[in-house]
């Protein structure tokens, strides 16, 4: 399987050269077989390309852009799909591969695929905490109600001493409670001041990307008038030939 992908070296849009540069770069840094096929020089990758990207996938004036990707007959998509899958790890999927060993492609795959069964694993090496085990079993004590008895005096000393402490904690408790509002309400000002923060970041972003967008609307307006220009001209060249060659015709 050949991953095909077409693109116009001639292109005046430095946004399309971007992602069809992004594209190649990408499918070489991971040692991808695919073939660059010309749209620009050769009329016929044009039509191909034209006539094989799926209907609901070409744009609302019906004339796909560079760089489309095919998997031999089978189109994979876009640029944005690319990216997309690039983002999610799931590049091989996306032309249809599949993941070598080790990817992290591939190691998310063997995890989906795996994953009832570390369940089920995990489920089985459970101890089972329905079964009780006695207090006096545990701690190695098997006869611990012969041994309560000589031992009255020591649990006594063990109430009082226990008694004394939660005193001491009680007394810390009411002092740190003072100390609580004050760090409470500078951990409430540092959250607002970082949502605050981000929130300006987020709509910063938002106004970059709608500016993004705007540039490249326009540009890929600008590659469509070329490339409607550039068929106008051929076809009007051929017109001409044929005119040319009808008067020589009359004229012999």
């Amino acid at each position: 399987m050949v991953i095909k992908v077409f693109l116009a070296s001639s292109s005046g849009s430095t946004a399309i050269k971007k992602k069809q540069q992004d594209v190649v770069g990408f499918l070489e840094a991971l040692k991808v077989d695919y073939t660059q096929l010309d749209i620009a020089c050769n009329e016929d990758n044009r039509m191909w390309m034209r006539q094989n990207v799926p209907t609901e996938k070409k744009p609302t004036n019906g004339i796909p852009l560079p760089p489309q990707i095919f998997n031999e007959e089978s189109y994979c998509g876009d640029y944005d799909t690319f990216f997309d899958a690039k983002e999610d790890n799931s590049v091989y999927e996306f032309l249809g591969l599949p993941p070598p060993p080790g990817s992290k492609e591939a190691e998310k795959a063997q995890i989906v695929e795996n994953g009832t069964h570390a369940e089920e694993t995990i489920a089985d090496e459970n101890v089972d905490e329905s079964t009780e085990v006695p207090v006096e079993e545990r701690n190695g004590n098997a006869h611990g109600e012969e041994e309560e008895e000589g031992e009255g005096g020591e649990e006594e000393e063990e109430e009082v001493a226990e008694g004394e402490i939660a005193d001491d904690e009680a007394t810390e408790g009411e002092t740190a409670g003072d100390e609580a509002p004050a760090e409470e309400e500078e951990a409430v000002e540092e959250t607002d001041e970082r949502a605050r923060a981000e929130e300006e970041e987020e709509q910063q972003e938002e106004a970059d990307e709608d500016r993004e967008e705007e540039d490249l609307q326009s540009e890929e307006e600008e590659e469509l008038r070329q490339l409607e220009d550039e068929e106008e001209a051929e076809v009007q060249e051929e017109e001409e030939e044929d005119v040319e060659e009808t008067q020589e015709e009359e004229a012999e």
